[in-house]
């Protein structure tokens, strides 16, 4: 995967995120954004890194965002690797 499709895949995650009604608080809740943040975070990849930091963190919603985009399960955690941050090694 290439820096750019990581990116696209991240801002679709966050239009994803952005449209759910009940998971969208908690990020907002957890992270401590603002909606403004969200529209200047769209520009930033490492921003865009830690929208999948979050929902990367429940099964559930990997599934659900994957589902609603049409994307492979193992895709945001691919996308999540190209964007700042995401060299760190994964244990589990």
């Amino acid at each position: 995967m290439i820096l750019d499709r990581a990116e696209e895949i991240a801002l679709l995650a966050l239009g994803w995120l952005a449209g759910n009604d009940d998971l969208m608080p908690v990020f907002l809740g957890a992270s401590g954004a603002s909606a403004e943040d969200l529209r200047n975070g769209a520009s930033d990849p490492a921003y865009l890194g830690s929208v999948l930091d979050f929902i990367l963190m429940d099964d559930a919603w990997v599934v659900a965002c994957c589902d609603a985009l049409s994307l492979s399960y193992e895709t945001l955690m691919q996308a999540r690797q190209k964007l700042p941050g995401g060299e760190l090694p994964n244990w589990t």
